[in-house]
Protein backbone atom coordinates (compact mmCIF):
# COMPACT_ATOMS: atom_id res chain seq x y z
CA UNK A 1 0.00 0.00 0.00
CA UNK A 2 1.08 3.59 -0.63
CA UNK A 3 2.56 5.28 2.41
CA UNK A 4 0.14 7.59 4.25
CA UNK A 5 0.55 10.45 6.68
CA UNK A 6 -0.38 8.24 9.63
CA UNK A 7 2.28 5.75 8.55
CA UNK A 8 4.83 8.54 8.72
CA UNK A 9 3.68 9.82 12.11
CA UNK A 10 3.89 6.30 13.53
CA UNK A 11 7.39 5.83 12.12
CA UNK A 12 8.70 8.87 14.03
CA UNK A 13 7.79 7.41 17.42
CA UNK A 14 11.11 5.60 17.58
CA UNK A 15 12.64 6.95 20.78
CA UNK A 16 14.90 9.45 19.00
CA UNK A 17 16.97 11.81 21.15
CA UNK A 18 16.07 15.43 20.36
CA UNK A 19 17.29 18.23 22.63
CA UNK A 20 15.63 21.64 22.86
CA UNK A 21 16.20 24.34 25.48
CA UNK A 22 18.52 22.03 27.39
CA UNK A 23 16.02 19.21 27.71
CA UNK A 24 15.33 15.88 26.05
CA UNK A 25 12.12 16.38 24.10
CA UNK A 26 10.63 12.89 24.11
CA UNK A 27 7.89 12.28 21.52
CA UNK A 28 8.51 14.83 18.74
CA UNK A 29 5.26 14.00 16.95
CA UNK A 30 3.12 15.84 19.50
CA UNK A 31 5.65 18.34 20.84
CA UNK A 32 4.59 22.00 20.33
CA UNK A 33 7.96 22.83 18.80
CA UNK A 34 7.58 20.35 15.93
CA UNK A 35 4.07 18.89 15.69
CA UNK A 36 2.70 21.16 12.95
CA UNK A 37 5.71 20.88 10.64
CA UNK A 38 5.70 17.12 11.15
CA UNK A 39 2.04 17.04 10.17
CA UNK A 40 2.74 19.20 7.13
CA UNK A 41 5.25 16.53 6.10
CA UNK A 42 2.76 13.76 6.86
CA UNK A 43 0.21 15.59 4.68
CA UNK A 44 2.53 15.08 1.71
CA UNK A 45 2.12 11.34 2.10
CA UNK A 46 -1.66 11.69 2.44
CA UNK A 47 -1.64 13.72 -0.78
CA UNK A 48 0.22 10.99 -2.66
CA UNK A 49 -2.04 8.27 -1.21
CA UNK A 50 -5.26 9.97 -2.36
CA UNK A 51 -6.79 7.85 -5.16
CA UNK A 52 -6.98 10.82 -7.54
CA UNK A 53 -3.24 11.50 -7.10
CA UNK A 54 -1.87 7.95 -7.36
CA UNK A 55 -0.85 8.17 -11.01
CA UNK A 56 0.59 11.68 -10.68
CA UNK A 57 2.55 11.04 -7.49
CA UNK A 58 3.50 7.37 -7.45
CA UNK A 59 4.87 4.55 -9.58
CA UNK A 60 5.28 0.82 -9.18
CA UNK A 61 8.82 -0.04 -8.12
CA UNK A 62 10.57 -3.10 -9.60
CA UNK A 63 9.45 -5.12 -6.57
CA UNK A 64 5.81 -4.10 -6.95
CA UNK A 65 5.61 -1.48 -4.19
CA UNK A 66 3.64 1.69 -4.99
CA UNK A 67 5.98 4.53 -3.97
CA UNK A 68 6.57 8.22 -4.60
CA UNK A 69 8.00 9.18 -7.99
CA UNK A 70 10.99 10.78 -6.26
CA UNK A 71 12.42 7.23 -6.21
CA UNK A 72 11.93 6.84 -9.96
CA UNK A 73 15.08 6.78 -12.11
CA UNK A 74 13.89 8.16 -15.46
CA UNK A 75 14.96 6.45 -18.66
CA UNK A 76 13.66 9.15 -21.03
CA UNK A 77 12.88 12.85 -21.26
CA UNK A 78 9.20 12.04 -20.87
CA UNK A 79 9.82 10.11 -17.64
CA UNK A 80 11.95 12.95 -16.25
CA UNK A 81 9.13 15.42 -16.91
CA UNK A 82 6.59 13.01 -15.42
CA UNK A 83 8.77 12.75 -12.31
CA UNK A 84 9.13 16.55 -12.12
CA UNK A 85 5.36 17.02 -12.20
CA UNK A 86 5.20 14.93 -9.02
CA UNK A 87 7.97 16.97 -7.37
CA UNK A 88 6.20 20.16 -8.40
CA UNK A 89 2.85 18.98 -7.05
CA UNK A 90 4.46 18.11 -3.71
CA UNK A 91 6.18 21.52 -3.53
CA UNK A 92 2.84 23.20 -4.16
CA UNK A 93 1.46 21.57 -1.00
CA UNK A 94 3.93 23.63 1.07
CA UNK A 95 4.42 26.53 -1.37
CA UNK A 96 8.08 25.55 -1.54
CA UNK A 97 8.72 26.34 2.13
CA UNK A 98 9.83 22.83 3.12
CA UNK A 99 13.38 23.21 1.89
CA UNK A 100 14.38 19.61 2.48
CA UNK A 101 11.24 17.64 1.78
CA UNK A 102 11.48 13.85 1.36
CA UNK A 103 12.13 14.08 -2.40
CA UNK A 104 15.47 15.88 -1.95
CA UNK A 105 17.79 13.18 -0.65
CA UNK A 106 15.74 10.51 -2.43
CA UNK A 107 16.84 12.28 -5.62
CA UNK A 108 20.46 12.14 -4.46
CA UNK A 109 20.25 8.40 -3.82
CA UNK A 110 18.71 7.88 -7.26
CA UNK A 111 21.71 9.67 -8.75
CA UNK A 112 24.14 7.43 -6.87
CA UNK A 113 22.35 4.32 -8.04
CA UNK A 114 22.70 5.47 -11.65
CA UNK A 115 26.47 4.98 -11.30
CA UNK A 116 26.55 1.89 -9.15
CA UNK A 117 29.63 0.89 -11.14
CA UNK A 118 31.65 3.56 -9.29
CA UNK A 119 30.74 1.97 -5.97
CA UNK A 120 31.59 -1.46 -7.38
CA UNK A 121 35.05 -0.17 -8.29
CA UNK A 122 35.36 1.12 -4.73
CA UNK A 123 34.34 -2.29 -3.37
CA UNK A 124 31.70 -4.86 -4.26
CA UNK A 125 30.47 -5.02 -0.67
CA UNK A 126 29.95 -1.25 -0.56
CA UNK A 127 28.02 -1.36 -3.84
CA UNK A 128 25.88 -4.21 -2.54
CA UNK A 129 25.18 -2.21 0.62
CA UNK A 130 24.05 0.82 -1.39
CA UNK A 131 21.86 -1.27 -3.70
CA UNK A 132 20.15 -3.09 -0.83
CA UNK A 133 19.68 0.12 1.13
CA UNK A 134 18.20 1.94 -1.85
CA UNK A 135 15.68 -0.83 -2.40
CA UNK A 136 14.76 -0.75 1.29
CA UNK A 137 14.16 3.04 1.54
CA UNK A 138 12.47 3.13 -1.87
CA UNK A 139 10.04 0.29 -1.24
CA UNK A 140 9.22 1.57 2.25
CA UNK A 141 9.08 5.20 1.04
CA UNK A 142 11.30 6.30 3.91
CA UNK A 143 12.07 9.96 4.49
CA UNK A 144 15.86 10.26 4.23
CA UNK A 145 17.72 13.50 4.92
CA UNK A 146 21.47 14.10 5.11
CA UNK A 147 24.28 15.76 7.04
CA UNK A 148 27.29 16.31 4.80
CA UNK A 149 28.96 19.45 6.21
CA UNK A 150 31.36 19.59 9.16
CA UNK A 151 30.95 22.11 12.01
CA UNK A 152 32.61 25.41 11.12
CA UNK A 153 34.99 25.77 14.10
CA UNK A 154 38.38 26.94 12.74
CA UNK A 155 37.64 27.34 9.04
CA UNK A 156 41.28 28.01 8.22
CA UNK A 157 42.03 24.35 9.03
CA UNK A 158 40.93 20.99 7.65
CA UNK A 159 38.89 18.46 9.61
CA UNK A 160 42.01 16.60 10.76
CA UNK A 161 43.63 19.81 12.06
CA UNK A 162 40.88 20.89 14.46
CA UNK A 163 41.61 21.00 18.18
CA UNK A 164 39.21 18.11 18.74
CA UNK A 165 40.06 15.06 16.64
CA UNK A 166 36.38 14.12 16.54
CA UNK A 167 34.77 17.52 16.24
CA UNK A 168 33.68 16.39 12.76
CA UNK A 169 32.16 12.95 12.57
CA UNK A 170 34.80 10.34 11.94
CA UNK A 171 35.43 6.62 12.28
CA UNK A 172 36.74 6.05 15.79
CA UNK A 173 36.67 2.24 15.63
CA UNK A 174 35.70 -0.64 13.33
CA UNK A 175 35.45 -4.40 13.49
CA UNK A 176 33.86 -7.29 11.62
CA UNK A 177 30.39 -5.96 12.45
CA UNK A 178 30.82 -2.42 11.15
CA UNK A 179 32.21 1.03 11.95
CA UNK A 180 31.77 3.24 15.01
CA UNK A 181 31.21 6.92 14.36
CA UNK A 182 31.98 9.79 16.70
CA UNK A 183 31.58 13.53 16.20
CA UNK A 184 29.19 16.09 14.72
CA UNK A 185 27.74 17.09 11.36
CA UNK A 186 25.46 19.84 10.14
CA UNK A 187 23.09 21.11 8.77
CA UNK A 188 20.56 18.54 9.90
CA UNK A 189 17.60 20.18 8.16
CA UNK A 190 14.45 18.06 8.61
CA UNK A 191 16.30 15.47 10.73
CA UNK A 192 13.72 15.82 13.47
CA UNK A 193 10.93 14.76 11.09
CA UNK A 194 12.81 12.27 8.89
CA UNK A 195 13.40 8.53 9.26
CA UNK A 196 17.02 8.17 8.23
CA UNK A 197 20.10 10.37 7.89
CA UNK A 198 22.73 9.90 5.20
CA UNK A 199 26.01 10.75 6.90
CA UNK A 200 29.00 11.75 4.81
CA UNK A 201 30.93 14.73 3.52
CA UNK A 202 30.51 16.86 0.44
CA UNK A 203 33.49 19.07 1.30
CA UNK A 204 36.90 18.20 -0.20
CA UNK A 205 39.06 15.92 1.91
CA UNK A 206 42.83 15.51 1.78
CA UNK A 207 45.18 12.54 2.16
CA UNK A 208 45.47 11.85 5.89
CA UNK A 209 41.78 12.56 6.47
CA UNK A 210 40.62 9.04 5.64
CA UNK A 211 38.82 8.53 8.96
CA UNK A 212 36.37 11.27 7.91
CA UNK A 213 36.06 9.92 4.36
CA UNK A 214 33.06 7.66 4.61
CA UNK A 215 29.38 7.56 3.74
CA UNK A 216 26.74 5.68 5.70
CA UNK A 217 23.06 5.78 6.57
CA UNK A 218 21.73 5.69 10.11
CA UNK A 219 18.16 5.55 11.45
CA UNK A 220 17.51 8.75 13.41
CA UNK A 221 16.26 6.73 16.35
CA UNK A 222 19.53 4.79 16.60
CA UNK A 223 21.36 4.63 19.92
CA UNK A 224 23.88 7.45 20.30
CA UNK A 225 22.36 9.81 17.70
CA UNK A 226 21.78 13.20 19.36
CA UNK A 227 19.78 15.91 17.58
CA UNK A 228 20.62 19.37 18.93
CA UNK A 229 17.71 21.47 17.71
CA UNK A 230 17.94 25.14 16.90
CA UNK A 231 15.26 27.45 18.28
CA UNK A 232 11.79 26.43 17.15
CA UNK A 233 10.02 29.15 15.16
CA UNK A 234 6.89 27.01 15.31
CA UNK A 235 6.88 27.16 19.11
CA UNK A 236 7.26 30.95 18.92
CA UNK A 237 4.38 31.34 16.44
CA UNK A 238 1.60 33.34 18.13
CA UNK A 239 -1.12 31.65 16.11
CA UNK A 240 -1.70 30.29 12.61
CA UNK A 241 -3.31 33.63 11.67
CA UNK A 242 -0.36 35.66 12.94
CA UNK A 243 2.47 33.38 11.70
CA UNK A 244 0.97 31.10 9.04
CA UNK A 245 4.28 29.90 7.56
CA UNK A 246 6.19 29.51 10.84
CA UNK A 247 3.19 27.70 12.28
CA UNK A 248 3.13 25.06 9.53
CA UNK A 249 6.50 24.75 7.82
CA UNK A 250 9.31 25.17 10.34
CA UNK A 251 11.22 22.07 9.19
CA UNK A 252 13.88 22.84 11.80
CA UNK A 253 17.63 22.41 11.55
CA UNK A 254 19.86 20.53 13.95
CA UNK A 255 23.44 19.75 14.67
CA UNK A 256 23.64 15.96 14.72
CA UNK A 257 26.12 14.49 17.19
CA UNK A 258 27.07 10.84 16.79
CA UNK A 259 28.07 9.61 20.23
CA UNK A 260 30.01 6.47 19.25
CA UNK A 261 27.23 5.20 17.01
CA UNK A 262 27.69 1.67 15.69
CA UNK A 263 26.92 1.39 11.97
CA UNK A 264 26.74 -2.11 10.45
CA UNK A 265 28.67 -2.75 7.23
CA UNK A 266 25.44 -3.15 5.27
CA UNK A 267 24.81 0.56 5.94
CA UNK A 268 28.30 1.74 4.88
CA UNK A 269 28.63 2.86 1.25
CA UNK A 270 32.05 4.58 1.19
CA UNK A 271 34.89 3.56 3.48
CA UNK A 272 38.02 5.63 4.17
CA UNK A 273 38.32 6.99 0.62
CA UNK A 274 38.45 10.81 0.09
CA UNK A 275 38.27 10.50 -3.70
CA UNK A 276 35.18 8.29 -3.53
CA UNK A 277 33.52 10.70 -1.09
CA UNK A 278 33.65 13.31 -3.80
CA UNK A 279 32.86 10.90 -6.63
CA UNK A 280 29.60 9.70 -5.05
CA UNK A 281 28.17 13.19 -5.63
CA UNK A 282 30.08 14.67 -8.56
CA UNK A 283 30.91 11.66 -10.74
CA UNK A 284 27.41 10.30 -10.37
CA UNK A 285 24.26 12.35 -11.14
CA UNK A 286 23.56 12.67 -7.38
CA UNK A 287 24.59 16.31 -7.01
CA UNK A 288 22.73 17.30 -10.17
CA UNK A 289 19.63 15.32 -9.28
CA UNK A 290 19.12 16.63 -5.75
CA UNK A 291 19.88 20.22 -6.75
CA UNK A 292 17.51 19.89 -9.70
CA UNK A 293 14.82 18.95 -7.17
CA UNK A 294 15.72 22.07 -5.19
CA UNK A 295 15.29 24.23 -8.29
CA UNK A 296 11.86 22.70 -8.93
CA UNK A 297 10.91 23.56 -5.34
CA UNK A 298 12.33 27.09 -5.69
CA UNK A 299 10.34 27.54 -8.91
CA UNK A 300 7.15 26.92 -6.92
CA UNK A 301 8.28 29.09 -4.01
CA UNK A 302 9.03 32.06 -6.29
CA UNK A 303 5.65 31.61 -7.94
CA UNK A 304 4.06 31.89 -4.49
CA UNK A 305 6.12 34.94 -3.49
CA UNK A 306 5.43 36.74 -6.76
CA UNK A 307 1.71 35.98 -6.38
CA UNK A 308 1.86 37.39 -2.85
CA UNK A 309 3.56 40.55 -4.16
CA UNK A 310 0.81 41.04 -6.74
CA UNK A 311 -1.90 40.64 -4.08
CA UNK A 312 -0.15 43.22 -1.88
CA UNK A 313 -0.15 45.69 -4.76
CA UNK A 314 -3.83 45.02 -5.42
CA UNK A 315 -4.72 45.35 -1.73
CA UNK A 316 -3.08 48.76 -1.42
CA UNK A 317 -4.31 49.84 -4.87
CA UNK A 318 -0.88 50.80 -6.21
CA UNK A 319 -1.09 49.03 -9.58
CA UNK A 320 -1.87 52.45 -11.06
CA UNK A 321 1.79 53.43 -10.57
CA UNK A 322 4.20 52.52 -13.41
CA UNK A 323 7.07 51.88 -10.98
CA UNK A 324 4.98 49.24 -9.17
CA UNK A 325 4.11 47.51 -12.44
CA UNK A 326 7.83 47.63 -13.31
CA UNK A 327 8.74 46.02 -9.98
CA UNK A 328 6.16 43.27 -10.43
CA UNK A 329 7.36 42.74 -13.98
CA UNK A 330 10.91 42.30 -12.71
CA UNK A 331 9.72 39.79 -10.10
CA UNK A 332 7.76 37.90 -12.74
CA UNK A 333 10.89 37.84 -14.90
CA UNK A 334 12.95 36.40 -12.07
CA UNK A 335 10.38 33.69 -11.35
CA UNK A 336 10.15 32.97 -15.08
CA UNK A 337 13.93 32.65 -15.33
CA UNK A 338 14.06 29.80 -12.81
CA UNK A 339 11.05 28.10 -14.39
CA UNK A 340 12.67 28.38 -17.81
CA UNK A 341 15.93 26.98 -16.45
CA UNK A 342 14.10 23.95 -15.02
CA UNK A 343 12.51 23.24 -18.38
CA UNK A 344 15.86 23.85 -20.07
CA UNK A 345 17.65 21.37 -17.82
CA UNK A 346 15.13 18.77 -18.87
CA UNK A 347 15.14 19.55 -22.60
CA UNK A 348 18.96 19.64 -22.72
CA UNK A 349 19.33 16.55 -20.55
CA UNK A 350 21.66 13.68 -21.37
CA UNK A 351 21.88 9.95 -20.78
CA UNK A 352 24.02 8.44 -18.06
CA UNK A 353 23.94 4.81 -19.08
CA UNK A 354 20.26 4.10 -19.60
CA UNK A 355 19.11 6.95 -17.35
CA UNK A 356 18.05 10.40 -18.55
CA UNK A 357 19.30 13.21 -16.28
CA UNK A 358 18.99 17.03 -16.29
CA UNK A 359 21.70 19.10 -17.92
CA UNK A 360 24.47 19.66 -15.39
CA UNK A 361 25.59 23.13 -16.46
CA UNK A 362 22.10 24.62 -16.73
CA UNK A 363 21.38 23.33 -13.24
CA UNK A 364 24.48 25.08 -11.84
CA UNK A 365 23.74 28.19 -13.90
CA UNK A 366 20.27 28.27 -12.34
CA UNK A 367 21.80 28.01 -8.87
CA UNK A 368 24.15 30.91 -9.58
CA UNK A 369 21.14 33.04 -10.53
CA UNK A 370 19.00 31.82 -7.63
CA UNK A 371 21.57 32.59 -4.94
CA UNK A 372 21.77 36.25 -5.86
CA UNK A 373 18.11 36.48 -6.92
CA UNK A 374 16.34 35.36 -3.74
CA UNK A 375 17.46 38.28 -1.53
CA UNK A 376 16.55 40.64 -4.38
CA UNK A 377 13.04 39.18 -4.51
CA UNK A 378 12.67 39.57 -0.75
CA UNK A 379 13.93 43.17 -0.93
CA UNK A 380 11.47 44.01 -3.72
CA UNK A 381 8.57 42.68 -1.65
CA UNK A 382 9.80 44.69 1.34
CA UNK A 383 9.64 47.82 -0.79
CA UNK A 384 6.12 47.00 -1.92
CA UNK A 385 4.84 46.46 1.62
CA UNK A 386 6.53 49.49 3.18
CA UNK A 387 5.35 50.10 6.73
CA UNK A 388 2.29 47.94 6.16
CA UNK A 389 3.97 44.84 7.56
CA UNK A 390 5.01 46.70 10.71
CA UNK A 391 1.84 48.56 11.63
CA UNK A 392 -0.31 45.48 12.14
CA UNK A 393 -2.49 44.40 15.05
CA UNK A 394 -0.51 42.65 17.75
CA UNK A 395 -2.44 39.43 17.32
CA UNK A 396 -5.59 37.67 16.19
CA UNK A 397 -7.19 38.48 19.57
CA UNK A 398 -7.40 42.15 18.56
CA UNK A 399 -10.24 41.22 16.19
CA UNK A 400 -12.37 39.73 18.96
CA UNK A 401 -11.76 42.32 21.67
CA UNK A 402 -14.52 44.89 22.13
CA UNK A 403 -11.80 47.38 23.06
CA UNK A 404 -9.84 47.09 19.82
CA UNK A 405 -11.97 45.49 17.09
CA UNK A 406 -13.56 48.76 15.99
CA UNK A 407 -10.24 50.55 15.77
CA UNK A 408 -8.76 47.68 13.74
CA UNK A 409 -11.66 48.04 11.32
CA UNK A 410 -10.95 51.76 10.93
CA UNK A 411 -7.16 51.62 10.61
CA UNK A 412 -6.63 48.48 8.53
CA UNK A 413 -8.52 49.48 5.42
CA UNK A 414 -8.22 48.50 1.78
CA UNK A 415 -10.33 49.45 -1.24
CA UNK A 416 -10.62 45.79 -2.30
CA UNK A 417 -10.69 43.61 0.85
CA UNK A 418 -11.97 43.84 4.41
CA UNK A 419 -9.71 44.62 7.35
CA UNK A 420 -9.33 40.98 8.39
CA UNK A 421 -8.15 39.88 4.95
CA UNK A 422 -5.78 42.85 4.67
CA UNK A 423 -4.16 41.99 7.98
CA UNK A 424 -4.10 38.29 7.05
CA UNK A 425 -2.18 39.04 3.85
CA UNK A 426 0.33 41.37 5.49
CA UNK A 427 0.90 38.95 8.38
CA UNK A 428 1.67 36.28 5.77
CA UNK A 429 4.03 38.67 3.97
CA UNK A 430 5.94 39.46 7.15
CA UNK A 431 6.31 35.77 7.98
CA UNK A 432 7.79 35.23 4.50
CA UNK A 433 10.17 38.20 4.43
CA UNK A 434 10.87 39.55 7.90
CA UNK A 435 10.17 37.13 10.74
CA UNK A 436 12.84 34.79 12.09
CA UNK A 437 11.31 32.12 9.87
CA UNK A 438 11.49 34.39 6.83
CA UNK A 439 15.05 35.48 7.58
CA UNK A 440 16.12 31.87 7.95
CA UNK A 441 14.65 31.14 4.52
CA UNK A 442 16.65 33.96 2.95
CA UNK A 443 19.82 32.56 4.51
CA UNK A 444 18.82 29.04 3.49
CA UNK A 445 18.26 29.90 -0.16
CA UNK A 446 21.55 31.80 -0.29
CA UNK A 447 23.65 28.98 1.15
CA UNK A 448 21.91 25.59 0.97
CA UNK A 449 23.84 24.77 -2.24
CA UNK A 450 27.10 26.01 -0.70
CA UNK A 451 28.96 29.30 -0.66
CA UNK A 452 28.59 31.44 -3.79
CA UNK A 453 32.19 30.79 -4.86
CA UNK A 454 31.59 27.03 -4.73
CA UNK A 455 28.42 27.19 -6.83
CA UNK A 456 30.11 29.51 -9.33
CA UNK A 457 33.07 27.14 -9.52
CA UNK A 458 30.65 24.32 -10.41
CA UNK A 459 29.26 26.55 -13.16
CA UNK A 460 32.77 27.33 -14.39
CA UNK A 461 33.75 23.66 -14.32
CA UNK A 462 30.75 22.44 -16.31
CA UNK A 463 30.48 25.16 -18.97
CA UNK A 464 31.47 24.31 -22.54
CA UNK A 465 34.42 26.71 -22.71
CA UNK A 466 35.87 24.99 -25.77
CA UNK A 467 32.74 25.76 -27.75
CA UNK A 468 32.62 29.35 -26.50
CA UNK A 469 36.28 30.16 -27.09
CA UNK A 470 36.11 28.27 -30.39
CA UNK A 471 33.65 30.86 -31.66
CA UNK A 472 36.12 33.61 -30.78
CA UNK A 473 39.04 31.77 -32.39
CA UNK A 474 37.07 31.07 -35.55
CA UNK A 475 36.13 34.71 -35.92
CA UNK A 476 39.66 35.95 -35.19
CA UNK A 477 41.06 33.49 -37.74
CA UNK A 478 38.93 35.14 -40.39
CA UNK A 479 41.02 38.35 -40.45
CA UNK A 480 44.58 39.58 -39.90
CA UNK A 481 46.80 42.60 -40.23
CA UNK A 482 46.26 44.47 -43.47
CA UNK A 483 48.85 43.64 -46.14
Amino acid sequence: MTKTGQDHLDSLRDGRSVYLDGQLVGDVVDHPAYRNAIRSTAALYDFQAAPENQELMTFESPTGARVNRCWQMPESYEELVQRRLALEAWAEQTNGFLGRSPDHVASSLCGMMMRLDLFQAHGEKRAEALRDYFEYVRDNDRFVTYVVVSPQADRSKGVAEQADEFLAAGICDEDSQGITVKGAKMLGTSCIMANEVLLGTIQPLQPGEEKYAFSASIPLGAKGVKLLSRKSYEAAAVSEFDNPLSYRYDENDAIVYFDEVKVPWERVFVHRDPAMCRAQYHETPAHVFHNYQAQVRLMVKLRFLVGMARKIAETTNVLIYPQVVESLGSLAGQAGLIEGMVHGMEAKGTYVGKYYVPDRHLMYASQVQAQQMYPEVIQAIRQLTGGGVIMLPSGAADFTSSETAGYIEKTQQSPVVNSKDRVKLFKLAWDAIGSEFGSRHTQYEMFYAGAQFAVRNHSYRTYDWEKATGLVDRFMDSYDLPE
